[in-house]
């Protein structure tokens, strides 16, 4: 069997679509508490939104029918997991798994966006 093609592509950033009820509103959550800055905006009005904050991306699509989900939505990585827990809940963010060591080598938590989005947040032990 010849080797697959695939092999010579090489992926670069991936960066995850949420659909969100009100996109100004998740703009708000997503600048005020994870500190996310909007790089691009599409649409009169706004219905797609880029979001970056370091190497992370959040492509933000306006959907007034989504409805939340029961699975993680993404995964991101952080270096100071502790802090922005803390941050978490001082804004009353919705917690869906607390914060604790995993056996699988990162320390983690779930949180949930004002749209029922499932964010997945670790830092490797």
């Amino acid at each position: 069997m010849s080797p697959s093609p695939i092999h010579s592509i090489t992926f670069g950033r991936a960066a995850p679509g949420l659909a969100v009820r009100d996109i100004q509103a998740a703009f708000r959550f997503y600048s005020e508490i994870l500190g996310m800055q909007k790089v691009f905006e599409n649409g009169s009005p706004v219905g797609f939104m880029v979001l970056k904050k370091d190497a992370a991306e959040i492509h933000l699509s306006q959907s007034r029918d989504h409805a939340r989900s029961t699975v993680n939505a993404f995964h991101m990585f952080v270096d100071d997991i502790d802090a922005l827990y803390a941050i978490c809940e001082a804004a009353g963010v919705r917690i869906i798994k607390s914060l604790k060591d995993k056996d699988y080598g990162q320390r983690a938590f779930v949180f949930a966006d004002p749209d029922g989005n499932r964010i997945d947040v670790g830092q490797r032990i």
